[in-house]
Order: C-alpha cells, then structure tokens, then sequence
C-alpha cells in the first residue's frame, strides 16, 4: 500500500512539472508574438510619400505643383510686368501643370539636387484665353503661339525654367527669359563655356527625363507626348 501511495506522488510531480513547462512554453510564444506586433513600420522615403498622392489622380488631371514639394523656385512673370510683352496677363503667380508632367519634374529636379542645383520656373500652364490676350498684345507667331492652335503651355505639358543654386541664385544662361535673339539659340556655341556648360546641365537632364528642348529658347520644355492632350481653358483660384 506504501508503495501504491508513493508512486502515485511521483507520477502527481511529474505531471505538475510537465503542466508548468508547458505554461512557459506558451508564455514565451507570446512574448514573441508581442514584439512581432510592436515591431516599428517600414520608413516611407519622402519621394515615396509624393508618389503615393498621385495614386488616385489620372496622369492628365491637372494640379498645382506647389502642393506636391518646396523643392521649386518661382519667379512667375506673366503674373508680374516683367516680361517680354510689359503686360500682367495672370490675375497671380500660381504655377499648374497635369500630374504625368508633375512626376517628370519631381524626377528631374532630385537629379538637379545632387549637383546643387534646383529648377526655377517662369511659366507653367497657361489658359487659352490668356493665349488670346498675349495674342492680341503681340499677333506674331514666332514669339506667340496662334491661340486657335494652342500651345503646349495650353495643354499643361510645357514648362518655361532655369537653374538656380540651392540658395536660390541664379545660374547664368547668357540671357533673360523671354530673350528672342540668337544668343538664346540652344545650337549658339559662341558663348563663354560656363554659360554651354549650363545650359548643357538643363538640357541633358530634362531631356533624360522625358522632356524635349526647343532651339530657339534655351528655357523652354515641352513633356513628350504632351502635344497630344487637349487645350485646357481653365483659371485657378487666386484666393
């Protein structure tokens, strides 16, 4: 009989010994399962962020590049008297283009950042119907596009731009914005090196980017494919 007892107080031990083993056993799976879940998220890169935004937005949709980086310079002068025409023909300087031109300037302008360097620009989209007033300023085809046919500037695919530094100076391009002589050519290399080298930096860069160079004006950039979209006529808010 005492033999009958002391083995059924082993065979208890054992058991309870065996109970708790397994208790810690499960207590460690949750501690583990614990840290897996406070395990901190991915960090998403800035460029991740802003490309994530255009995710609902069709590539022709229109935006205000402002509300997508402050990575830009603006010196908006159609909405100033300072331009070729001496006519303030934008109510203000806002600067729109469609989101398939926003993502190509984003790309190019983190290009620029790695040479110091960041895109200012003069002219973004504009509506057709101030293609019409500058039309009736200046009804001359080889500094204004003939308002029927529009321009790119009308269909949200043409930026007119330069380089400035980081701190906001300006790289020397040989002339101003809106210069209609031959020192503005892209094809002139009777220029001092530091002004091709420049230009060369703007056009290789825009060009790797998607965008296409216009001879005539070493500022001007037209998105490829862009002429295809249709002329846009709308006005943004200016309050």
């Amino acid at each position: 009989m005492k033999k009958l007892i002391f083995v059924s107080v082993i065979l208890m031990l054992f058991s309870s010994c065996k109970d708790t083993s397994k208790q810690k056993v499960k207590n460690s799976s949750d501690i583990k399962t614990v840290e897996k879940q406070e395990e901190k998220p991915k960090k998403i890169t800035e460029k991740e962020k802003v490309f994530r935004t255009f995710e609902n937005l069709a590539d022709t949709t229109f935006v205000r590049l402002a509300d997508f980086s402050d990575g830009f310079a603006f010196d908006m002068r159609y909405a100033t008297k300072n331009n070729f025409l001496k006519e303030k023909v934008y109510d203000c300087a806002e600067c729109y283009t469609r989101v398939k031109t926003v993502k190509a300037l984003l790309a190019a302008n983190e290009e620029f950042k790695k040479s110091g360097v960041k895109i200012k620009f003069y002219d973004c989209y504009r509506p057709n119907s101030v293609q019409y007033k500058m039309w009736a300023i200046i009804p001359n085809p080889q500094y204004v596009a003939n308002p029927k046919k529009g321009s790119i500037h009308n269909k949200g695919g043409a930026v007119d731009i330069t380089l400035v530094s980081l701190d906001g100076e300006e790289l020397d391009m040989g002339t101003d914005f809106d210069y209609f002589g031959k020192r503005a050519y892209l094809d002139n290399f009777d220029l001092p090196k530091e002004i091709l080298a420049n230009r060369k930096l703007l056009k290789e860069t825009m060009e790797k980017h998607g965008f296409w160079s216009t001879r005539t004006e070493w500022w001007h950039y037209n998105l490829q494919g862009s002429h295809k979209d249709k002329i846009a006529n709308f006005k943004w808010n200016c309050n």
